[in-house]
Parts: C-alpha cells; sequence; structure tokens
C-alpha cells in the first residue's frame, strides 16, 4: 500500500539531505580539491581522496564553482565558500577559452588546453558559475560575463555561429534533446541570480523543444529525433536515457513549482518522470538502468545495464518534487525506493562520497571517486536541493 511522507519523515530526510551534503560530500571535496598554486579544482580522485591525475575538467571548474556559490548563496556566507568559489571562476576566465572564444573541455593542471569538443556544455556550466558568483560575490562583471556567453551559446544552437570543427556529413539530420534540456536550467540559473532577458524569453522555447521528444504513442522520452520529431530507427536513435529524461521532467517540474504549479507544465514533467522511470527502473535489483532502446533491442553501448551514480541522484530528486507537485503518493513510493537503493549502495562508508559505477547487481565497478565527468555537482546538487525543498515544503 502506498503512502505518503508524514510531517515527521520530511523532517527526518530534510535533516538527512542536510548532514550527508555538509557533514559528507563537501569537507570530501573541499579538503585538497582547491588548487591552491593554479586555482581551479583537481577533481580526478581515488576512493580515499587521493589525486589519480592532475588534469582539469573544464566542466568541473564551472560545475563546483557554481555549487560552492548556491551554498553561499542559499545557505550560509562563508567566505572558505567564496573563496573556493572565486578560485573556479577565476581559473575558467583565465585558462579555459580558446582564441576563438569557445571553452575548452580538459586542460592541464596550469591550465594548458588539451581537448576540445564540439559541443558546448562547458560553456552551460561556466553561465551557471558565474552567475552564482556575480550574486555571492556583488561583482556585477560576473553577471556581465554569463549574460553574454548564454547569447554566444544561443548563436551557436541556433546556427548564427559555429560551435566548432564541421560536423561530419551526412543524410541523416537530426537534433538532440541535450541543449533545450541543459539549457532551460542554464536559463533558470541566470533568472534566479540576477536575471537575463534573452534567457528568460528562451525557457519556454526549450520547454517546447523539449515535447519534441516526449512520444506518447511509445510512452518514452528520446534523446534523438528526425528534424521533424520523427523516430530516427537506428541504434542511436533508438537509445533511451532514463536518467537524462528524467532530470530534464525535475527542471521542467521546477519550472512549474517557480510559477505556482503550472498545470501544464506539472503534467509535462510528469508525464516524462512516469514514461521514463517506466522504462528505467530495474525490477529485479532496483535502481536506474543507463540506457534502454525504445523498442527493447539490443543496445549498442556495452554499459547499458550498469547503475551509474548521477542517474540515482537525478530520480531521487525528481520524484521527491513531483510529489511535492502533485500530492500523488505513487512518487513518494518511488522515492523511498530510489533514496534507498542509492543510499545502500553508493555512499562509500569508509571513505565518505559516492562510489560512482556499479554493475547491475550492485556491485563495485570502479573505486574512482572523480574523473572527467564524475565530480562535485550531482550528487552535492542532489543533495542541496532536496535539503532545500523540504525545508521549504509549504512554501
Amino acid at each position: 500500500m502506498m503512502t505518503g511522507y508524514t510531517t515527521e519523515e520530511r523532517a527526518e530526510l530534510r535533516d538527512f539531505y542536510r548532514s550527508s551534503l555538509l557533514e559528507g560530500t563537501l569537507p570530501f571535496w573541499l579538503r585538497e580539491s582547491v588548487d591552491e598554486r593554479y586555482g581551479g579544482y583537481l577533481t580526478m580522485r581515488d576512493r580515499d581522496g587521493s589525486l589519480l591525475d592532475d588534469d582539469k575538467s573544464v566542466w568541473f571548474q564551472g560545475r563546483f564553482a557554481w555549487v560552492l556559490a548556491t551554498l553561499d548563496n542559499t545557505v550560509e556566507r562563508k567566505e572558505e565558500w567564496l573563496a573556493a568559489a572565486r578560485s573556479g571562476v577565476e581559473f575558467l576566465r583565465d585558462h579555459c577559452f580558446d582564441t576563438d572564444g569557445r571553452m575548452f573541455f580538459l586542460v592541464t593542471r596550469d591550465g594548458r588546453p588539451l581537448r576540445k569538443r564540439r559541443y558546448f556544455f562547458s560553456e552551460a556550466f561556466a553561465i551557471m558559475a558565474y552567475a552564482a558568483y556575480a550574486r555571492a560575490s556583488g561583482e556585477e562583471w560576473w553577471l556581465e560575463q554569463a549574460r553574454g556567453l548564454f547569447a554566444r551559446c544561443i548563436d551557436y544552437a541556433e546556427g548564427r555561429a559555429t560551435a566548432g570543427e564541421p560536423k561530419w556529413t551526412s543524410e541523416r539530420e537530426s537534433r538532440g534533446i541535450g541543449v533545450p534540456m541543459i539549457f532551460l536550467q542554464v536559463a533558470q540559473v541566470l533568472r534566479d541570480n540576477g536575471g537575463c532577458p534573452l534567457a528568460e524569453r528562451k525557457i519556454d522555447e526549450f520547454i517546447e523543444e523539449i515535447r519534441l521528444f516526449v512520444k506518447d504513442d511509445l510512452e518514452c522520452v528520446l534523446e534523438q529525433v528526425g528534424t521533424d520529431g520523427e523516430v530516427i530507427d537506428h541504434l542511436d536513435g533508438r537509445t533511451l536515457n532514463p536518467g537524462h529524461a528524467i532530470e530534464g521532467a525535475w527542471f521542467i517540474l521546477e519550472e512549474s513549482r517557480r510559477r505556482g504549479g503550472a498545470a501544464d507544465l506539472t503534467a509535462l514533467g510528469c508525464q516524462m518522470l512516469d514514461y521514463m522511470w517506466k522504462r528505467g527502473w530495474d525490477k529485479e535489483f532496483g535502481g536506474i538502468l543507463y540506457f534502454r532502446d525504445v523498442y527493447g533491442k539490443p543496445v549498442q553501448e556495452y554499459w547499458h545495464d550498469m547503475k551509474f551514480w548521477w542517474p540515482q541522484c537525478e530520480a531521487i530528486i525528481a520524484t521527491l518534487l513531483a510529489y511535492r507537485m502533485t500530492g500523488d503518493e505513487k512518487y513518494a513510493e518511488w522515492h523511498r525506493r530510489i533514496h534507498d537503493y542509492a543510499h545502500r549502495h553508493f555512499p562509500d562508508r569508509e571513505y565518505g562520497e559516492w562510489f560512482g559505477y556499479l554493475h547491475r547487481d550492485g556491485r563495485l565497478s570502479s573505486p574512482v571517486k572523480g574523473n572527467h565527468f564524475k565530480g562535485p555537482f550531482h550528487i552535492p546538487r542532489m543533495q542541496w536541493y532536496c535539503w532545500q525543498l523540504l525545508e521549504n515544503w509549504e512554501g
């Protein structure tokens, strides 16, 4: 029998997320990650926090700076957090932009370029970091930079400027959910940290574009569609990423919450969550699977049935927020399942933080705590967001 959360249970959850963040995740990353010599963050970490590699993921220079500045803005004004956020944004400014205005993906410890990609998600996380730091520091320059960088990314997305090297020639044209989904949150962050007229105008456009990927006849959210929104019946086109779509679902639910409960947005966010929970939840072992095929066919990627840390984090947020927005006890039950699964399997009881990569049955695949893709973002964002949501439940 499904039941919702009582006031007492919500308070216990609130305290759990708060302590997990402030006494667990954050100390792990602040202990040694801020690079006192060159600035920025050293996030390539072994299980015990020891350094595996001193190259720097540009994503995480922005991501961790956003986390730190956001905590300073919303939780408590702390010089340690502000100084650490400053280290990240200054490293981004000084070392992570190429001469063409685009950002690198990976740089050396001292900021020399190693890798650059065609997409512009390094820019997305830099915008979030700059905007949040502007609010925390009171320095308007960072907000102006964030607005300008957002406008440049919109030019990339809409074809008014090149986002990198020419694409491979292909007769199969497609569009992906990544840009409207990620930049929906980027626009929300800009709006909440000083404002940006362009970002605020684009929010509804991003949401409408996301709708193209939601297929009621197939009960799924696609990662790629054809130019007119059609299914691309090839391996990449059929591949579903439940965690990614569930992340997009809570971005839309958050927009509904900010608008006082917009019924159409709540319905869309819950629809996306419902479809992809059904597709992604592992009925045998629990947890969210990484990839599925829209028609149930084999998936190309060999890690398709693994359990990564970040889809579990996104499902924890989405289910709790869906319960908050609808009162539907189904979502409280789903939240219990994913919360319990994630906290039973991923946290490292000895050294702290979470493991990132498990086999389908929950066995540990790798003890790594930080690499080019895993670091201080999805876990602290989940802990902070759920804490704040529960703290202001009736608001």
